[in-house]
């Protein structure tokens, strides 16, 4: 492939516990490639496989590549990488770039959530993390799904086509396996669960944190189950601004970082 003059890209690649993602920019800071795959069980063959595919979006080849900074759940697994950034600084720097000012950041992952707070200037004033089970992430939606005997694909549109809710008061993912069986047994309709579980999702969000100022979410979970986004503005009686691909932001908050790298 004949290399186009003057191309330099630098590599942002997210190795999540779910989802890997690499986003690819250019000099002046454009998104020029998005990759996503599910991680699997070999996060450094599929960061790999994410690269060349993002390479092929670029039309672009390896050698343009000039800086690499991996970060996420396995960013030590990218063999590639020439430096590693936490989330938490990549979600800030993505989110920054896609809407400047003075934010709240809401990152809902498939194994934890992320809310960090910023200035004006995108300097990070404070950060929470909740790690400590699967309550108010990906993987508690999944494992609704699968109770319920639906296709995790099923869920946004069924949440999103009722406004009535079934209360689980369970933070808990087991505990609320139980509540599920129950509303089951009473004939409630599937929706109205569905919309309860992201209602749980939300719930989780709010007690780690006040949430004052614009909200912007980002995260796999609100690309995917985008009613969840509503849920939240309608809970903070505001508008709560989700970015375009917002799954994406910790890989292009990683790209922009090995571009500012480079620059130094």
């Amino acid at each position: 492939m004949e290399e186009p003059d003057g191309l330099d890209l630098y590599c942002g690649v997210d190795v999540g516990a779910s989802a890997t993602k690499v986003v690819l920019v250019d000099k002046g800071g454009e998104t020029r490639a998005r990759i996503v795959r599910h991680s699997g069980v070999d996060y450094a063959a599929t960061a790999r496989e994410c690269l060349g595919d993002a390479l092929v979006e670029a039309e672009a080849t390896r050698k343009q590549v000039r800086r690499t900074v991996s970060t996420g759940y396995g960013r030590r697994n990218v063999e590639f990488a020439d430096g590693t950034l936490t989330e938490i600084h990549c979600h800030a720097v993505g989110c920054h770039h896609l809407v400047p000012g003075s934010i709240t950041v809401v990152d809902i992952g498939g194994q934890d959530n992320k809310v960090i707070r910023l200035e004006a200037s995108g300097k990070r004033v404070d950060f929470k993390m909740n790690r400590k089970c699967a309550a108010g992430t990906g993987a508690f939606i999944e494992e609704m799904a699968v109770r319920l005997g639906l296709e995790l694909s099923e869920m946004e549109a069924l949440a999103h086509g009722t406004d009535e809710v079934v209360k689980l008061s369970s933070f808990c993912t087991v505990f609320a396996k139980t509540e599920i069986l129950a509303h089951l047994r009473q004939g409630v309709p599937v929706e109205k669960i569905v919309r309860g579980a992201y209602h749980s999702v939300i719930n989780r969000v709010v007690e780690m944190d006040p949430l004052v100022g614009q909200v912007v979410m980002t995260g796999g979970v609100v690309a995917h189950h985008p009613t969840i986004a509503d849920i939240l503005a309608a809970r903070l009686g505001r508008e709560v601004t989700v970015p375009p691909y917002p799954q994406f932001t910790g890989a292009l908050g990683a790209a922009l970082s090995a571009l500012k790298q480079a620059e130094e």
